[in-house]
């Protein structure tokens, strides 16, 4: 074997076999490092069609790694096996998603979150958010529902970490590829498909078009590309939440007063009934309601790849998306978060979790509530790569790039109708996930309603990415190829919001006061009390909710805002923002850095070792902004790591693999912990402060798998993998007043309940610090084969499956439930596993094929798992265990003319948020309905 033909890296030699195997590979680095070898010869006796082959392909990647990794290939060009990259990356052992909306958003890998997962679009680093789900993603999370999954040929997850691999993961570094024009067919190709999808709880359709034009001269030294992908698609999320329980002090229980004075002042006077509802937990905000998801998707790549000369390669890939999406709302509720010292109960029960579990209720506030969010997330990002083979033995690789990530919401509206005097209202949440919900007083009519509160809080997250980076390969000898290198890569992050948010005081014109005046609110809520402005019919609209799986008796209709309406008459958008302290804040990381990476082979015997053994060296400066007291604040940091790291892959025989690694390994701080200012929420009473001086997570990573190859296209494999994290943020609480924040008290939003009075009750003021570490350790098992060995049409079929069993402990500071009426959470040390972690999770996928006809069903399951430590006395908050299905069925009409049918969470399974692990009370129980896709596809 000569120099040349050996000395590929170990991401070269993952980019020649999808290059060669599914011609259609990428430019980015991942790729680009492969091109000093000749593909034309090759890429002329490669014929790749079907499911089948994609499997085999893939499987070929992982095969020939030193280090372990798993891929995903588009089976045809232009032609991704999945409507949702992420949905794709399920299929691949430990990982598991996380849905928002219907559809997958971001993934956890090895029980590390998204967070832990670095994500590089044709070999760079980058970060894209978007504003779908309940909030915006202000962290270094990756969303993948901001492409479309046609612009991408193949992903390549790499499960341990290389010397020449970006730093920054505890979980997994994911490469994106989108087309590259060398790797197709001599001459002109044009690809297009049209689809329709059908969401069966909105009832809509929405269209999906992609298309591709590629083109390659015979002599293989001048391609380019171009695709575009275009979707719309309106879902709804029906279902009940809570907003989390809480413990609270009731004004009169079954007749018997609990204060010495009625609805607000007095003295708590204990009794038996009094003393058990204050500590017992009851709903923060039971309700129902809609959710819509109107989302429109459009992404472009462009490619030119160029050999000039003989050993040169020279590449330019344009990546552009653009995500909207409008989010509706509409909900029905009673508030009872803070609200309680006014509220009587009678006909209550309390079960054995110490829930008040059903009761009726006089003199509650009635709330409905209309809400818009309009985002744009807009990615764009350019590349550039240069390859140079100085001589035989001598090669150089050049990636310069930039990529921005701009999520933008205009508008974020919330208009709120109250009653402030809800009489005979009920709750029964016996059956948890679906209560019965049943307003006493009328919530149709205009004349029990006042316009009481109106919101508008506009803000953009921007990422920006800047990366140069220059590796260079020398073949020491057949055996052994020496590669080093450098890197600089800068990052911003900034986040910028505002807030028009106010309440509304009593008022004889209500055009004039709000265009004039800021509202605060009164100081002494009462029955009596006079509040907002009158509701017309003009204002109003009737909502109906259905199919959200409520029992017979609960309330179904209520009138909510018309958001013109209101918003013209409260001249809403005319009002001056102020800002939302916490949440203007910035981050900018500089990495400079280097490493060295030996890559060879070694006989042993009839066995053969390969290695790739290195080390790098990154050095991060980073500056912290944040709002502290009105004062802007930035503070400055240093620090360096060395990352020493070793992949060994053993060929036992041909068919039968061991591979092992160890190394350290990094991810720097969550962002919104790096702020120096602090951030305060006026609805739970909490404060949070950042810490800039973080020290980034540090673990050891160790790993170990078996892989036999035992037929074409096959594999039985078993890894373990073992974290050991010695740096790990935890959170730091105390239970003060608003003053010993030292934050002044225009920070508190005017809508919330302490805006009213800060004092009214103990803040749970929060901030993080350097913990003591966690550990994490789990096994992987999967099988993938056709069935070539059955007789007749059953060779055609096949399956692939695979599991994950994971267990880790990490320590968290939380605040418990109180134990006396009215008293201080209890702060507590809890042993948890690591958030966002799955203990179990299976998935598999059963597929046939013969030429013309295709079909596929793939099922997944992940059981609970903890995603943050929650509020209000609860310990810890998570997600149920969730069971998806999905399927597809092609066939193919002519040989460049294919019909499909596709069907998405074919279960229509319900996601299943709890607050407080031990208890598992209701947070959230909603749907989203099955999604299918009916289209064809050409290929010239």
């Amino acid at each position: 074997m000569s120099r040349k033909a050996y000395s590929r890296s170990t991401s070269a030699r993952l980019a020649r076999t999808i290059v060669f195997t599914l011609s259609a590979a990428s430019s980015s680095a991942l790729f680009a490092q492969a091109a000093s070898a000749p593909v034309t010869d090759e890429l002329e006796e490669v014929i790749v069609t079907g499911f089948r082959q994609s499997l085999g392909a893939a499987l070929d990647v992982k095969r020939n790694s030193v280090a372990p990794v798993d891929a995903i290939v588009a089976e045809d060009i232009a032609k991704f096996p999945d409507q949702n990259l992420a949905e794709s990356l399920q299929r691949i052992p430990g990982i598991t998603i996380l849905r928002d909306g219907g559809e997958g958003r971001a993934i956890t890998v090895r029980g590390l979150g998204a967070q832990f997962t670095r994500v590089r679009v044709n070999g760079m680093e980058t970060v894209a958010t978007s504003t779908d789900g309940a909030s915006a993603n202000r962290d270094r999370a990756f969303d993948f529902n901001v492409f479309a999954s046609e612009l991408f040929n193949s992903i390549v997850v790499h499960k341990t970490a290389e010397a020449s691999l970006d730093e920054g993961s505890l979980g997994a570094v994911v490469d994106l590829n989108t087309g590259n024009a060398l790797a197709g067919k001599p001459g002109l190709t044009v690809v297009g498909s049209a689809q329709g999808s059908y969401n069966s709880v909105s009832k809509d359709w929405g269209p999906r078009v992609a298309g591709l034009v590629s083109w390659r001269n015979d002599e293989s030294t001048f391609g380019a590309s171009a695709s575009a992908a275009f979707s719309t698609s309106d879902t709804l999320e029906l279902g009940n939440n809570t907003v989390r329980w809480q413990q609270a002090r009731f004004d009169s229980v079954n007749g018997v007063s609990c204060f010495t004075a009625p609805n607000t002042g007095g003295t708590f006077v204990a009794s038996a009934g009094c003393t058990s509802a204050a500590v017992a937990f009851h709903p923060r905000i039971p309700r129902y309601g809609q959710i819509g998801h109107d989302r429109e998707r459009l992404g472009l790549t462009g490619g030119v790849q160029w050999h000039p000369a003989e050993g040169s390669r020279l590449s330019l890939d344009l990546l552009h998306s653009s995500f909207k999406e409008n989010r509706e709302e509409y909900w029905g509720e009673v508030l009872f978060r803070g609200l309680e010292r006014q509220i009587d109960i009678t006909n209550y029960t309390i079960d054995s979790d110490n829930n008040l579990i059903s009761g009726t209720f006089n003199d509650v506030p009635v709330r409905t509530e209309h809400y818009l969010r309009q985002s744009e997330t807009k990615f764009t990002q350019l590349g550039l790569t240069f390859d140079q083979d100085f001589t035989d033995t001598l090669r150089m690789h050049v990636l310069a790039g930039l990529s921005k990530s701009d999520a933008d919401i205009p508008v974020e509206t919330t208009m709120i109708f109250d009653d402030k005097n809800g009489q005979n209202y009920s709750y029964d949440y016996t059956n948890m996930l679906s209560p019965v919900l049943t307003f006493g007083t009328s919530v149709s009519d205009p004349a029990n309603f006042q316009l009481s509160e109106i919101r508008d809080r506009p803000s953009n997250v921007t990422n920006k990415f800047r990366t140069f980076s220059a590796t260079f390969d020398w073949d020491l000898t057949d055996a052994l190829t020496l590669r080093a290198g450098g890197v600089y890569r800068r990052f911003s992050f900034d986040s910028v919001a505002f807030t028009r948010d106010t309440v509304i005081c009593p008022a004889a014109g209500l055009d004039r006061v709000l265009r004039s005046v800021t509202c605060s609110a009164p100081t002494n809520i009462s029955n009596t009390a006079v509040y907002g402005y009158q509701v017309t019919p003009s204002m109003a609209e009737l909502f109906t909710l259905t199919r959200a799986g409520a029992p017979s008796g609960t309330t179904t209709e209520w009138l909510v805002p018309n958001l013109q309406a209101t918003t013209d008459a409260t001249g809403l958008y005319e009002r001056t923002p102020a800002l939302d302290t916490g949440n203007n804040r910035g981050v900018i990381e500089k990495v400079t850095g280097g490493f060295g990476e030996l890559n060879g082979r070694l006989p042993l015997g009839p066995m053969e070792l390969r290695y790739n053994v290195g080390g790098r060296y990154v050095k991060t400066d980073q500056s912290s902004r944040g709002i502290n007291s009105s004062v802007v604040v930035t503070v400055d940091r240093s620090y360096s790591d060395w990352l020493p790291s070793m992949n060994l892959a053993l060929n036992v025989t041909d068919d039968f693999i061991i591979r092992a690694a160890a190394s350290k390994v990094i991810t720097r701080p969550t962002l919104g912990n790096l702020t120096p200012g602090g951030s305060v929420d006026g609805f739970n009473f909490r404060v949070n402060f950042g810490n800039p001086q973080l020290d980034p997570f540090r673990a050891k990573a160790y790993d170990l798998s078996f892989e036999y190859y035992f037929a074409p296209q096959s594999v039985l494999s078993v890894a373990l993998f073992k974290k050991d994290v010695s740096s790990f943020p935890v959170s730091s609480s105390r239970t003060g007043t608003f003053a010993s924040t030292g934050l002044p008290t225009s920070v508190i939003l005017a809508s919330s309940p302490a805006a009213a009075n800060p004092e009214a009750q103990p803040w749970t003021i929060s901030t993080v610090l350097n913990g003591t570490g966690a550990n994490l350790k789990g096994v992987e098992l999967a099988v993938q084969a056709p069935f070539s060995f059955l007789p007749g049409v059953w060779a055609n079929f096949g399956g692939l499956a695979n599991a994950t069993f994971i267990s880790s402990d990490a320590d968290y500071r939380v605040s418990g439930p109180a134990t006396t009426p009215g008293g201080a959470l209890v702060a507590t040390t809890v042993s948890q596993t690591l958030l966002g972690l799955s203990k179990r999770a299976y998935n598999g996928t059963l597929y046939y094929e013969d030429g013309r006809f295709s079909a596929r069903a793939s099922a997944n399951w992940r059981s609970r798992f903890v995603d943050g430590t929650s509020g209000t006395g609860n310990v810890f908050e998570g997600y149920k265990s969730a069971f998806n299905v999905d399927a597809s069925v092609r066939w193919k009409y002519t040989e460049n003319l294919e019909v499909s049918l596709e069907g998405i969470n074919l279960t229509d399974d319900y996601r299943d948020r709890f607050t407080d692990d031990a208890t598992e009370r209701n947070y959230e129980h909603n749907h989203f309905g099955r999604t299918f896709l009916l289209g064809m596809r050409f290929k010239y």
